[in-house]
């Protein structure tokens, strides 16, 4: 399978090349990474559902959840539960530093094989837990699997793939972690069926699938051109180019390549070096684009979508369908960003999907509150249920193609090959730690704040519209060593580089990067 050659359009370079059954396959199996992040998203907030689950490691919590006295908001508060789920995110925090190292020196491929073999005996570890300790230990690799994950598949993917399709080739990351959440939510609805209440051990355990794909698949993969120049093979980084291109005529995009190589290593320091002003911008979004992603309390359905259902009157069965529910919508949106993010371009989808979920959180926050109040004590009706249950949806979707995918794919895209495994940590640590302290305090927020937490998630979507509207540029179709010249066109950030930071040609209209 071979396309027409691409170009990178809105001002961008011509590069040779076609678009490849090679680096197409290479990046489907890459982005297979994805499904240990999402499995686990899905899978924690459904075991945490299960009375059996809670009577055998959290019994005060089991008790408390069938208290009719207790305030619904309260009823699943419980800093050692939510522990259960955040802790693999305080791992992941941690392991994104080292894991950034090993990308760099060893290459990316090598990054997503360890991640794979660590999250496999954390899956098993979880399985065959007797005790909290053993619960906890095995969430902990988890979270160092993750880590290694995000660090180095969306910047395999970003590097493979022909600026045209980047976006779309990108996003396939973000639709693994999708399938893993629905798969996740499908095997939690099945084992709760299961007669004798040790159902959650197959939800736990069946983690070890996705790892053993992930590490499988990166055995066989191709390491990037970039990865192979930066750690010296000139040849062989070369050859490979030719591959993944389709053809021998890559001197352009290959001498862009050298270029920003020896640029990559007169810099001792990525670490100190991004803290430069002429890398400001990509600080910046490498920092707020991922503290964006998760205030805008996508985990708080991702995570506790059961939980929650059930503190909304929900039934156990009818939560956990409703999780399935909610998943499936998550990957036909997911679709719909692979579809037109290299079309309607980043800004766009980020716009649109931030509006939407601003009216999604107003309106879930509003209903919850008239019905409930602050005492907790209502039961939906079958109506209300179904019209909370569609706005959570379509809250849902509009995070699946815009911030979900986007949070990932702009960061990986947008940083200098000589501060890229700097910036991708700093987007997945602050990513980790973010997402950490949403699934650590929901529960107790959900709790204090009552109805009031969909109102302050609203504030933050509405604070983080703003931001992308006045300050990031469009990205679509720009190769990735030419994304200089997209910050020095943009009205703001265009005073941070300097000019000798610009690859030769022409720097990108100013229409493409306005925010007005």
């Amino acid at each position: 399978m071979a396309g027409g050659g691409f170009v990178a359009q809105d001002g961008g370079r011509n590069y040779a090349g076609q678009i490849t059954a090679f680096v197409v396959i290479t990046c489907l199996v890459a982005a297979t990474g994805g499904l240990i992040f999402g499995y686990d998203i899905g899978i924690s907030g459904g075991v945490t559902g299960m009375p059996s689950f809670l009577k055998e490691f959290f019994p005060a919590t089991y008790k408390k959840s069938h208290d009719v006295n207790e305030n619904a908001y309260c009823k699943y508060d419980n800093h050692l539960l939510t522990l259960f789920t955040s802790s693999l995110y305080l791992a992941a925090l941690v392991a994104s530093f080292f894991a950034s190292v090993i990308t760099r020196i060893f290459g990316r491929k090598t990054s997503m094989c360890f991640g794979g073999l660590v999250f496999l005996v954390g899956a098993l570890l979880n399985g065959f837990a007797t005790n909290i300790i053993m619960l906890i230990v095995g969430r902990l690799l988890l979270g160092v699997g993750v880590g290694f994950a995000n660090q180095s598949v969306p910047v395999y993917l970003s590097e493979m793939a022909p600026a045209k399709i980047r976006g779309a080739l990108n996003i396939g990351f973000q639709m693994a972690i999708t399938i893993g959440i629905v798969v996740a939510n499908l095997v939690n609805y099945g084992s709760s069926k299961i007669e004798g209440g040790w159902g959650w051990r197959i939800s736990l355990g069946l983690a070890a699938v996705p790892a053993i794909i992930m590490t499988v698949g990166s055995i066989f993969l191709p390491d990037t051109p970039n990865s192979i120049l930066e750690r010296g093979h000139t040849e062989k980084s070369k050859k490979m180019l030719q591959r993944i291109r389709g053809t021998d005529d890559v001197e352009e995009e290959f001498q862009d390549l050298i270029d920003a190589t020896e640029a990559a290593k007169r810099v001792e320091h990525p670490w100190r070096t991004i803290l430069e002003p002429r890398y400001r911008p990509q600080l910046v979004m490498c920092t707020l684009i991922p503290f964006f992603q998760q205030v805008t309390g996508i985990n708080v359905i991702m995570f506790y979508a059961p939980v929650l259902f059930m503190t909304l009157g929900f039934g156990q069965k009818a939560s956990l369908m409703s999780a399935v529910i909610t998943g499936t919508v998550n990957v036909v949106a997911t679709v719909v960003s692979i579809y037109s993010v290299d079309k309607v371009g980043r800004r766009a989808l980020f716009l649109e999907g931030g509006v939407q979920m601003i009216l999604c959180q107003i309106g879930v926050g509003t209903m919850i509150g008239l019905k409930f109040g602050v005492s907790g004590e209502a039961v939906l009706s079958s109506g209300e249920a179904d019209f909370v249950l569609f706005l959570i949806c379509a809250y849902v979707a509009a995070f699946a193609w815009s911030w979900g995918p986007l949070g990932w794919l702009v960061p990986s895209e947008i940083c200098p090959l000589e501060v890229r495994s700097a910036g991708q940590a700093i987007n997945v640590s602050v990513n980790m730690l973010f997402t950490f302290i949403i699934a650590q305090g929901f529960l107790s927020l959900l709790c204090h704040m009552k109805f009031g937490l969909f109102y302050l998630f609203a504030g933050f979507v509405i604070i983080m519209t703003i931001f992308i509207y006045f300050f990031l540029p469009e990205t679509k179709n720009v190769p990735i060593e030419e994304m200089n010249r997209v910050w020095k066109a943009h009205w703001f950030w265009g005073k941070y580089i300097p000019d000798d930071a610009v690859i030769g040609g022409p720097t990108y209209s100013s229409k493409n990067n306005s925010s007005a």
